[in-house]
C-alpha cells in the first residue's frame, strides 16, 4: 500500500520561509520516494522544474494562495506565468467570500478563468477550503468547479482553520462523481490517515509529511 500511496502524493512545501535548500531537498525526496509531484509556491516553480528535469515527478503550484481573494484576472495571469516557468499542475483557491454570499456565478467564473488559462498546458485542482464551509456550501463549490471544467477538487490550503477529513472526502467524492479527482490536503501526517483518505475516495494526497507517511511514521508537520 505504501507504494500506492507514494504515487498519489503531492510532496508539499508552501511555508513563507521556505528556502532554496529546502526546495532542493523536496525535489530529491520526490524523486527518491516516487511521489507524484512537488507542490511549491510560484516563486519556486522554475527552480523545481530545473531540479526535476528528466524525472517523472510533476511540478505543481498554487494560485490565489492561500486566501483565494485575488481577482480572477490576477489568478489567470499567475496561472500563465506558472506554466511558462514549468508548472504542469495548478491548485487554485476559490473566492470563499463570494461563495458564502451566494454569488455562484462569480465563483464559477473565477474558477473558469484559471481553467481557461491552464487549458492544454496544466491540470487544475480547485481548493474549496472545507473548514470554512457548511456541507451545502461544499457541495455547491464542488458542483461549480466541475461545471467550470476542473480536473480535481481539493479540500484545503493547510493554512486555514482545519484540514482534510474523511467525511469531507466522502462528501466531495459523492458530489463530483467518479470522473473528477479529489485531493485531500491539510493534516495528513501518517500512513493510516492517508489510507483512510484514499479509502474515502481521494485520488491525490497533499502533504509535507510525505516521507514520514511512506515510512509508516507520524510527522508533526502542520500541512
Amino acid at each position: 500500500m505504501v507504494n500506492q500511496i507514494a504515487n498519489k502524493i503531492d510532496h508539499t512545501a508552501l511555508k513563507a520561509d521556505t528556502t532554496s535548500d529546502q526546495i532542493k531537498t523536496l525535489c530529491e525526496e520526490a524523486k527518491t520516494h516516487g511521489f507524484f509531484s512537488v507542490c511549491v509556491n510560484p516563486t519556486w516553480v522554475k527552480e523545481a522544474a530545473k531540479l526535476l528535469a528528466g524525472s517523472d515527478v510533476a511540478v505543481c503550484t498554487v494560485i490565489g494562495f492561500p486566501l483565494g481573494a485575488s481577482t480572477s484576472a490576477v489568478k489567470a495571469l499567475e496561472t500563465k506565468d506558472a506554466i511558462e516557468n514549468g508548472a504542469t499542475e495548478v491548485d487554485m483557491v476559490i473566492n470563499v467570500g463570494e461563495l458564502k454570499d451566494g454569488n455562484v456565478d462569480a465563483v464559477k467564473s473565477d474558477i473558469a478563468a484559471v481553467v481557461n488559462a491552464a487549458k492544454g498546458h496544466a491540470l487544475v485542482k480547485v481548493i474549496i477550503e472545507t473548514s470554512l464551509l457548511t456541507d451545502a456550501e461544499k457541495e455547491t463549490a464542488c458542483k461549480l468547479a466541475v461545471e467550470a471544467g476542473t480536473d480535481y477538487v481539493k479540500t484545503s490550503t493547510g493554512f486555514s482553520t482545519g484540514g482534510a477529513t474523511v467525511e469531507d472526502i466522502q462528501l466531495m467524492r459523492k458530489t463530483v462523481g467518479p470522473d473528477i479527482g479529489v485531493k485531500a490536503s491539510g493534516g495528513v501526517r501518517d500512513q493510516q490517515t492517508a489510507e483512510a483518505m484514499i479509502e474515502a475516495g481521494a485520488t491525490r494526497i497533499g502533504a509535507s509529511a510525505s516521507v514520514a507517511i511512506t515510512k509508516g511514521e507520524t510527522s508533526t508537520s502542520d500541512y
